[in-house]
Protein backbone atom coordinates (compact mmCIF):
# COMPACT_ATOMS: atom_id res chain seq x y z
CA UNK A 1 0.00 0.00 0.00
CA UNK A 2 1.09 3.56 -0.65
CA UNK A 3 1.41 6.14 2.10
CA UNK A 4 -2.05 7.59 1.43
CA UNK A 5 -3.71 4.16 1.55
CA UNK A 6 -1.93 3.28 4.78
CA UNK A 7 -3.19 6.46 6.45
CA UNK A 8 -6.72 5.83 5.22
CA UNK A 9 -6.72 2.28 6.58
CA UNK A 10 -5.25 3.39 9.92
CA UNK A 11 -7.88 6.09 10.29
CA UNK A 12 -10.63 3.63 9.34
CA UNK A 13 -9.60 1.01 11.91
CA UNK A 14 -9.19 3.59 14.69
CA UNK A 15 -12.68 4.98 14.07
CA UNK A 16 -14.08 1.42 14.11
CA UNK A 17 -12.18 0.84 17.36
CA UNK A 18 -13.93 3.86 18.85
CA UNK A 19 -17.36 2.77 17.62
CA UNK A 20 -16.79 -0.64 19.21
CA UNK A 21 -16.66 1.01 22.63
CA UNK A 22 -20.28 2.15 22.45
CA UNK A 23 -22.35 0.11 19.96
CA UNK A 24 -22.89 -2.99 22.18
CA UNK A 25 -24.00 -0.85 25.12
CA UNK A 26 -26.15 1.83 23.48
CA UNK A 27 -29.50 0.25 24.37
CA UNK A 28 -28.48 -0.31 27.99
CA UNK A 29 -27.14 3.23 28.24
CA UNK A 30 -30.34 4.90 27.04
CA UNK A 31 -32.93 2.58 28.56
CA UNK A 32 -31.35 1.82 31.93
CA UNK A 33 -28.44 4.07 32.77
CA UNK A 34 -30.24 7.27 31.75
CA UNK A 35 -33.55 5.76 32.80
CA UNK A 36 -35.37 6.74 29.60
CA UNK A 37 -37.02 3.37 28.96
CA UNK A 38 -37.11 0.87 26.11
CA UNK A 39 -39.31 3.02 23.84
CA UNK A 40 -36.87 5.93 23.91
CA UNK A 41 -34.00 3.54 23.28
CA UNK A 42 -35.86 2.30 20.20
CA UNK A 43 -36.32 5.87 18.97
CA UNK A 44 -32.61 6.52 19.49
CA UNK A 45 -31.68 3.48 17.42
CA UNK A 46 -34.11 4.60 14.72
CA UNK A 47 -32.57 8.09 14.78
CA UNK A 48 -29.31 6.67 13.45
CA UNK A 49 -31.07 5.21 10.41
CA UNK A 50 -33.23 8.29 9.80
CA UNK A 51 -30.22 10.62 9.97
CA UNK A 52 -28.36 8.46 7.46
CA UNK A 53 -31.31 8.46 5.08
CA UNK A 54 -31.48 12.26 5.28
CA UNK A 55 -27.81 13.04 4.59
CA UNK A 56 -26.76 10.32 2.15
CA UNK A 57 -28.74 11.65 -0.87
CA UNK A 58 -26.62 14.83 -0.68
CA UNK A 59 -23.31 13.14 0.10
CA UNK A 60 -22.48 11.75 -3.33
CA UNK A 61 -22.43 15.06 -5.16
CA UNK A 62 -20.36 16.63 -2.37
CA UNK A 63 -17.83 13.81 -2.70
CA UNK A 64 -17.51 14.27 -6.45
CA UNK A 65 -17.48 18.07 -6.38
CA UNK A 66 -15.28 18.70 -3.33
CA UNK A 67 -13.39 15.43 -3.08
CA UNK A 68 -13.64 12.80 -0.33
CA UNK A 69 -10.97 14.26 1.97
CA UNK A 70 -12.78 17.44 3.09
CA UNK A 71 -16.07 15.53 3.28
CA UNK A 72 -14.46 12.87 5.48
CA UNK A 73 -12.88 15.45 7.77
CA UNK A 74 -16.19 17.28 8.19
CA UNK A 75 -18.11 14.03 8.80
CA UNK A 76 -15.59 12.88 11.41
CA UNK A 77 -15.85 16.21 13.26
CA UNK A 78 -19.66 16.01 13.24
CA UNK A 79 -19.56 12.40 14.47
CA UNK A 80 -17.14 13.38 17.24
CA UNK A 81 -19.47 16.12 18.42
CA UNK A 82 -22.43 13.73 18.33
CA UNK A 83 -20.60 11.04 20.31
CA UNK A 84 -19.53 13.49 23.02
CA UNK A 85 -23.02 15.00 23.22
CA UNK A 86 -24.55 11.52 23.53
CA UNK A 87 -22.26 10.69 26.42
CA UNK A 88 -23.26 13.86 28.27
CA UNK A 89 -26.98 13.92 27.37
CA UNK A 90 -29.53 13.17 30.07
CA UNK A 91 -32.99 13.98 28.71
CA UNK A 92 -34.81 12.12 25.94
CA UNK A 93 -34.70 15.00 23.44
CA UNK A 94 -30.99 15.60 23.98
CA UNK A 95 -30.18 11.90 23.56
CA UNK A 96 -32.20 11.61 20.34
CA UNK A 97 -30.68 14.76 18.82
CA UNK A 98 -27.16 13.62 19.74
CA UNK A 99 -27.82 10.20 18.21
CA UNK A 100 -29.03 11.82 15.00
CA UNK A 101 -25.88 13.97 14.78
CA UNK A 102 -23.68 10.93 15.41
CA UNK A 103 -25.64 8.88 12.88
CA UNK A 104 -25.33 11.57 10.21
CA UNK A 105 -21.58 11.83 10.68
CA UNK A 106 -20.91 8.10 10.60
CA UNK A 107 -23.20 7.61 7.60
CA UNK A 108 -21.25 10.12 5.51
CA UNK A 109 -17.93 8.61 6.57
CA UNK A 110 -18.72 5.28 4.88
CA UNK A 111 -18.95 6.45 1.24
CA UNK A 112 -16.18 9.00 1.85
CA UNK A 113 -13.77 6.25 2.94
CA UNK A 114 -14.90 4.04 0.05
CA UNK A 115 -14.27 6.84 -2.45
CA UNK A 116 -10.83 7.49 -0.96
CA UNK A 117 -9.93 3.85 -1.41
CA UNK A 118 -11.08 3.98 -5.04
CA UNK A 119 -8.96 7.07 -5.64
CA UNK A 120 -5.85 5.45 -4.14
CA UNK A 121 -6.16 2.04 -5.78
CA UNK A 122 -6.39 0.66 -9.30
CA UNK A 123 -8.14 -2.52 -10.45
CA UNK A 124 -5.14 -4.63 -9.43
CA UNK A 125 -5.21 -3.49 -5.79
CA UNK A 126 -8.79 -2.33 -5.18
CA UNK A 127 -10.20 -5.73 -4.22
CA UNK A 128 -7.47 -6.33 -1.64
CA UNK A 129 -7.78 -2.78 -0.31
CA UNK A 130 -11.50 -3.17 0.44
CA UNK A 131 -10.93 -6.59 1.97
CA UNK A 132 -8.26 -5.09 4.21
CA UNK A 133 -10.60 -2.30 5.29
CA UNK A 134 -13.35 -4.78 6.18
CA UNK A 135 -10.91 -6.99 8.08
CA UNK A 136 -9.45 -4.09 10.05
CA UNK A 137 -12.84 -2.56 10.83
CA UNK A 138 -14.15 -5.83 12.25
CA UNK A 139 -10.95 -6.27 14.22
CA UNK A 140 -11.26 -2.72 15.56
CA UNK A 141 -14.93 -3.20 16.46
CA UNK A 142 -14.18 -6.45 18.27
CA UNK A 143 -11.25 -5.09 20.27
CA UNK A 144 -13.15 -1.91 21.11
CA UNK A 145 -16.12 -3.94 22.33
CA UNK A 146 -13.92 -6.17 24.49
CA UNK A 147 -12.14 -3.24 26.14
CA UNK A 148 -15.38 -1.29 26.51
CA UNK A 149 -16.95 -4.28 28.26
CA UNK A 150 -14.22 -4.11 30.90
CA UNK A 151 -14.74 -0.39 31.49
CA UNK A 152 -18.51 -0.14 31.48
CA UNK A 153 -20.50 -0.29 34.70
CA UNK A 154 -24.29 0.05 34.65
CA UNK A 155 -24.22 1.64 38.10
CA UNK A 156 -21.74 4.35 37.09
CA UNK A 157 -23.03 6.69 34.35
CA UNK A 158 -19.56 8.26 34.19
CA UNK A 159 -18.20 4.99 32.78
CA UNK A 160 -20.51 5.39 29.78
CA UNK A 161 -19.46 9.02 29.41
CA UNK A 162 -15.88 7.77 29.25
CA UNK A 163 -16.79 5.30 26.48
CA UNK A 164 -18.46 7.97 24.35
CA UNK A 165 -15.53 10.32 25.00
CA UNK A 166 -13.11 7.67 23.70
CA UNK A 167 -15.29 7.28 20.60
CA UNK A 168 -15.27 11.07 20.09
CA UNK A 169 -11.48 11.16 20.36
CA UNK A 170 -11.11 8.37 17.79
CA UNK A 171 -13.22 10.36 15.33
CA UNK A 172 -10.97 13.38 15.93
CA UNK A 173 -7.96 11.17 15.24
CA UNK A 174 -9.57 10.07 11.96
CA UNK A 175 -10.15 13.72 11.02
CA UNK A 176 -6.53 14.58 11.81
CA UNK A 177 -5.21 11.65 9.78
CA UNK A 178 -7.47 12.48 6.82
CA UNK A 179 -6.32 16.11 6.93
CA UNK A 180 -2.70 14.96 6.48
CA UNK A 181 -3.34 12.58 3.57
CA UNK A 182 -1.68 13.59 0.32
CA UNK A 183 -3.38 11.91 -2.58
CA UNK A 184 -1.05 10.23 -5.10
CA UNK A 185 -1.20 11.36 -8.70
CA UNK A 186 -1.93 7.86 -9.92
CA UNK A 187 -3.84 6.88 -13.06
CA UNK A 188 -6.74 5.81 -10.84
CA UNK A 189 -6.82 9.25 -9.24
CA UNK A 190 -6.60 11.16 -12.51
CA UNK A 191 -9.45 9.10 -13.91
CA UNK A 192 -11.68 9.45 -10.86
CA UNK A 193 -11.36 13.16 -10.14
CA UNK A 194 -13.88 15.17 -12.18
CA UNK A 195 -12.37 17.73 -14.52
CA UNK A 196 -14.65 20.42 -13.20
CA UNK A 197 -17.65 20.87 -10.95
CA UNK A 198 -20.10 20.62 -13.83
CA UNK A 199 -18.93 17.10 -14.70
CA UNK A 200 -19.22 16.02 -11.06
CA UNK A 201 -22.99 15.94 -11.03
CA UNK A 202 -23.92 16.39 -14.65
CA UNK A 203 -26.04 13.28 -14.86
CA UNK A 204 -26.75 12.71 -11.19
CA UNK A 205 -29.54 10.50 -9.95
CA UNK A 206 -31.33 10.26 -13.30
CA UNK A 207 -28.25 8.81 -14.97
CA UNK A 208 -27.72 6.36 -12.15
CA UNK A 209 -31.32 5.15 -12.36
CA UNK A 210 -30.93 4.63 -16.11
CA UNK A 211 -27.83 2.51 -15.54
CA UNK A 212 -29.50 -0.90 -15.36
CA UNK A 213 -26.51 -2.81 -14.03
CA UNK A 214 -26.18 -0.38 -11.11
CA UNK A 215 -29.92 -0.53 -10.40
CA UNK A 216 -29.74 -4.32 -10.37
CA UNK A 217 -26.76 -4.17 -8.02
CA UNK A 218 -28.68 -1.84 -5.69
CA UNK A 219 -31.65 -4.25 -5.63
CA UNK A 220 -29.27 -7.11 -4.94
CA UNK A 221 -27.55 -5.08 -2.22
CA UNK A 222 -30.86 -4.33 -0.53
CA UNK A 223 -31.73 -8.02 -0.39
CA UNK A 224 -28.24 -8.88 0.89
CA UNK A 225 -28.33 -6.38 3.74
CA UNK A 226 -32.00 -7.04 4.51
CA UNK A 227 -31.55 -10.82 4.74
CA UNK A 228 -28.34 -10.80 6.77
CA UNK A 229 -27.12 -7.64 8.45
CA UNK A 230 -30.63 -6.42 9.14
CA UNK A 231 -31.37 -9.59 11.15
CA UNK A 232 -28.29 -9.95 13.35
CA UNK A 233 -29.43 -7.90 16.32
CA UNK A 234 -33.18 -8.07 15.71
CA UNK A 235 -35.03 -10.98 14.13
CA UNK A 236 -32.31 -13.61 14.42
CA UNK A 237 -31.58 -12.69 18.03
CA UNK A 238 -35.28 -12.78 18.90
CA UNK A 239 -35.66 -16.12 17.12
CA UNK A 240 -32.68 -17.54 19.00
CA UNK A 241 -34.06 -16.52 22.38
CA UNK A 242 -37.71 -17.45 21.78
CA UNK A 243 -37.42 -20.52 19.54
CA UNK A 244 -34.02 -22.01 20.37
CA UNK A 245 -33.82 -21.04 24.05
CA UNK A 246 -30.54 -19.19 23.57
CA UNK A 247 -29.31 -17.13 26.51
CA UNK A 248 -28.08 -13.54 26.25
CA UNK A 249 -24.51 -14.69 26.89
CA UNK A 250 -24.76 -17.16 24.02
CA UNK A 251 -25.88 -14.35 21.72
CA UNK A 252 -22.62 -12.62 22.58
CA UNK A 253 -20.70 -15.80 21.77
CA UNK A 254 -22.51 -16.07 18.42
CA UNK A 255 -21.60 -12.48 17.49
CA UNK A 256 -18.01 -13.16 18.57
CA UNK A 257 -17.97 -16.25 16.34
CA UNK A 258 -19.16 -14.12 13.42
CA UNK A 259 -16.33 -11.63 13.94
CA UNK A 260 -13.76 -14.37 14.51
CA UNK A 261 -14.61 -16.09 11.22
CA UNK A 262 -14.27 -12.79 9.35
CA UNK A 263 -10.88 -12.03 10.95
CA UNK A 264 -9.49 -15.53 10.46
CA UNK A 265 -10.89 -16.28 7.00
CA UNK A 266 -10.71 -12.91 5.26
CA UNK A 267 -7.39 -13.30 3.44
CA UNK A 268 -7.85 -16.99 2.70
CA UNK A 269 -11.21 -16.14 1.16
CA UNK A 270 -9.64 -13.23 -0.72
CA UNK A 271 -7.32 -15.57 -2.63
CA UNK A 272 -10.38 -17.54 -3.70
CA UNK A 273 -12.45 -14.49 -4.65
CA UNK A 274 -9.80 -12.68 -6.68
CA UNK A 275 -9.72 -15.39 -9.33
CA UNK A 276 -13.44 -15.77 -9.83
CA UNK A 277 -16.36 -13.86 -11.29
CA UNK A 278 -17.89 -11.45 -8.83
CA UNK A 279 -21.43 -12.43 -9.79
CA UNK A 280 -20.65 -16.08 -9.12
CA UNK A 281 -19.09 -15.20 -5.75
CA UNK A 282 -22.23 -13.30 -4.70
CA UNK A 283 -24.40 -16.15 -5.95
CA UNK A 284 -22.43 -18.62 -3.84
CA UNK A 285 -22.93 -16.35 -0.80
CA UNK A 286 -26.68 -16.68 -1.34
CA UNK A 287 -26.38 -20.47 -1.23
CA UNK A 288 -24.14 -20.30 1.84
CA UNK A 289 -26.61 -18.08 3.67
CA UNK A 290 -29.48 -20.36 2.68
CA UNK A 291 -27.54 -23.11 4.43
CA UNK A 292 -27.09 -20.79 7.43
CA UNK A 293 -30.85 -20.23 7.67
CA UNK A 294 -31.43 -23.98 7.41
CA UNK A 295 -29.03 -24.52 10.32
CA UNK A 296 -30.86 -21.80 12.26
CA UNK A 297 -34.10 -23.64 11.51
CA UNK A 298 -32.67 -26.78 13.06
CA UNK A 299 -31.58 -24.80 16.14
CA UNK A 300 -35.09 -23.53 16.84
CA UNK A 301 -37.40 -26.03 15.19
CA UNK A 302 -35.45 -29.26 15.51
CA UNK A 303 -35.85 -31.73 18.35
CA UNK A 304 -32.24 -32.03 19.40
CA UNK A 305 -30.72 -31.23 22.77
CA UNK A 306 -30.12 -27.72 24.00
CA UNK A 307 -26.41 -28.19 23.41
CA UNK A 308 -27.07 -29.09 19.76
CA UNK A 309 -29.40 -26.12 19.36
CA UNK A 310 -26.76 -23.78 20.81
CA UNK A 311 -24.04 -25.17 18.56
CA UNK A 312 -26.28 -24.82 15.52
CA UNK A 313 -27.19 -21.24 16.40
CA UNK A 314 -23.54 -20.22 16.86
CA UNK A 315 -22.72 -21.98 13.56
CA UNK A 316 -25.37 -19.85 11.85
CA UNK A 317 -23.53 -16.68 12.77
CA UNK A 318 -20.22 -18.24 11.73
CA UNK A 319 -21.62 -19.12 8.28
CA UNK A 320 -22.91 -15.57 7.90
CA UNK A 321 -19.40 -14.33 8.75
CA UNK A 322 -17.89 -16.46 6.00
CA UNK A 323 -20.33 -14.98 3.52
CA UNK A 324 -19.49 -11.45 4.71
CA UNK A 325 -15.80 -12.16 4.15
CA UNK A 326 -16.61 -13.15 0.57
CA UNK A 327 -18.68 -10.01 -0.05
CA UNK A 328 -16.24 -7.44 1.35
CA UNK A 329 -13.77 -7.66 -1.57
CA UNK A 330 -16.62 -7.99 -4.08
CA UNK A 331 -19.44 -5.46 -3.59
CA UNK A 332 -17.58 -2.21 -2.97
CA UNK A 333 -15.07 -2.68 -5.84
CA UNK A 334 -17.93 -3.59 -8.16
CA UNK A 335 -19.76 -0.35 -7.31
CA UNK A 336 -16.57 1.56 -8.10
CA UNK A 337 -16.05 -0.29 -11.39
CA UNK A 338 -19.59 0.50 -12.52
CA UNK A 339 -19.23 4.22 -11.77
CA UNK A 340 -18.40 6.44 -14.76
CA UNK A 341 -15.76 9.15 -14.48
CA UNK A 342 -16.67 11.84 -11.99
CA UNK A 343 -19.51 9.90 -10.32
CA UNK A 344 -17.66 7.51 -8.00
CA UNK A 345 -18.87 9.38 -4.91
CA UNK A 346 -22.48 9.40 -6.09
CA UNK A 347 -22.43 5.67 -6.80
CA UNK A 348 -20.85 4.93 -3.41
CA UNK A 349 -23.42 7.12 -1.65
CA UNK A 350 -26.32 5.53 -3.53
CA UNK A 351 -25.20 2.08 -2.49
CA UNK A 352 -24.71 3.25 1.11
CA UNK A 353 -28.26 4.64 1.03
CA UNK A 354 -29.60 1.27 -0.14
CA UNK A 355 -27.73 -0.37 2.72
CA UNK A 356 -29.24 2.00 5.28
CA UNK A 357 -32.73 1.39 3.90
CA UNK A 358 -32.25 -2.35 4.28
CA UNK A 359 -30.88 -1.95 7.80
CA UNK A 360 -33.93 0.15 8.71
CA UNK A 361 -36.53 -2.18 7.15
CA UNK A 362 -34.84 -5.45 8.15
CA UNK A 363 -35.33 -5.19 11.93
CA UNK A 364 -38.87 -3.83 11.51
CA UNK A 365 -39.89 -6.89 9.48
CA UNK A 366 -37.65 -9.54 11.00
CA UNK A 367 -37.99 -8.61 14.67
CA UNK A 368 -41.69 -9.47 15.11
CA UNK A 369 -41.42 -12.51 12.83
CA UNK A 370 -38.39 -13.91 14.63
CA UNK A 371 -40.06 -13.51 18.00
CA UNK A 372 -43.45 -15.05 17.17
CA UNK A 373 -43.57 -16.66 13.69
CA UNK A 374 -40.64 -19.03 13.94
CA UNK A 375 -41.15 -21.36 10.99
CA UNK A 376 -42.36 -18.63 8.56
CA UNK A 377 -39.39 -16.49 9.62
CA UNK A 378 -36.86 -19.17 8.68
CA UNK A 379 -38.60 -20.05 5.41
CA UNK A 380 -38.93 -16.40 4.40
CA UNK A 381 -35.28 -15.56 4.83
CA UNK A 382 -34.09 -18.84 3.39
CA UNK A 383 -36.01 -17.90 0.24
CA UNK A 384 -34.51 -14.40 0.33
CA UNK A 385 -31.05 -16.00 0.40
CA UNK A 386 -31.86 -18.13 -2.62
CA UNK A 387 -33.14 -14.94 -4.25
CA UNK A 388 -29.65 -13.47 -3.77
CA UNK A 389 -28.26 -16.27 -5.93
CA UNK A 390 -30.81 -15.64 -8.68
CA UNK A 391 -30.28 -11.87 -8.66
CA UNK A 392 -26.50 -12.25 -8.71
CA UNK A 393 -26.56 -14.54 -11.74
CA UNK A 394 -28.88 -12.13 -13.56
CA UNK A 395 -26.56 -9.24 -12.72
CA UNK A 396 -23.62 -11.16 -14.16
CA UNK A 397 -25.23 -11.06 -17.60
CA UNK A 398 -25.13 -7.23 -17.58
CA UNK A 399 -21.51 -6.86 -16.46
CA UNK A 400 -18.60 -6.40 -18.81
CA UNK A 401 -15.93 -9.12 -18.48
CA UNK A 402 -13.52 -6.72 -16.75
CA UNK A 403 -16.20 -5.69 -14.26
CA UNK A 404 -17.27 -9.22 -13.41
CA UNK A 405 -13.74 -10.64 -13.26
CA UNK A 406 -11.06 -7.95 -13.00
CA UNK A 407 -8.28 -10.55 -13.14
CA UNK A 408 -9.07 -10.83 -16.87
CA UNK A 409 -8.19 -7.16 -17.37
CA UNK A 410 -5.00 -6.61 -15.37
CA UNK A 411 -3.56 -3.15 -15.70
CA UNK A 412 -6.77 -1.66 -17.00
CA UNK A 413 -7.86 1.59 -15.32
CA UNK A 414 -11.55 1.30 -14.52
CA UNK A 415 -12.30 5.00 -14.50
CA UNK A 416 -10.83 5.37 -17.97
CA UNK A 417 -11.61 2.05 -19.68
CA UNK A 418 -14.13 0.36 -17.39
CA UNK A 419 -17.27 2.21 -18.37
CA UNK A 420 -20.59 0.56 -17.65
CA UNK A 421 -21.61 -2.33 -19.86
CA UNK A 422 -24.42 -0.12 -21.09
CA UNK A 423 -23.30 3.54 -21.37
CA UNK A 424 -24.92 6.20 -19.25
CA UNK A 425 -26.54 8.78 -21.55
CA UNK A 426 -24.81 12.12 -21.10
CA UNK A 427 -28.01 14.03 -21.68
CA UNK A 428 -29.97 12.38 -18.89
Amino acid sequence: MGAAMRRIQIGSVLSAFGVGFTVPFLYVYVAQVRGLGASTAGVVLAAFAVAALVVLPFTGRALDRRGPLPVLVGAALIASAGALALGLARGAVAVIVAAAVLGAGTAVMQPALATLIVWCADTNTRTRAFATQFFLQNLGLGIGGLIGGQIVDEHRPTSFTLLFSIEAVMFLVLAAIAATVRMPQSPALRGSVPRDEASAGRNGLRALLRHRAMVQLCVLGFVLFFACYGQFESGLSAYGVEAAGISASTLGIALAANTAVIVVAQYAVLRFVERRRRSRVIASVGLLWALAWAVAGYAGLGHGSQAMATAAFVSTYALFGLGEAMLSPTLAPLVADLAPTGMVGQYNSAFALVKQLALAVGPAVGGPMGAALHAPYIVTFLLFSLGITVLALRLGRRLAPGQDQPSLARGRVVAQGGAPAEPVPSGA
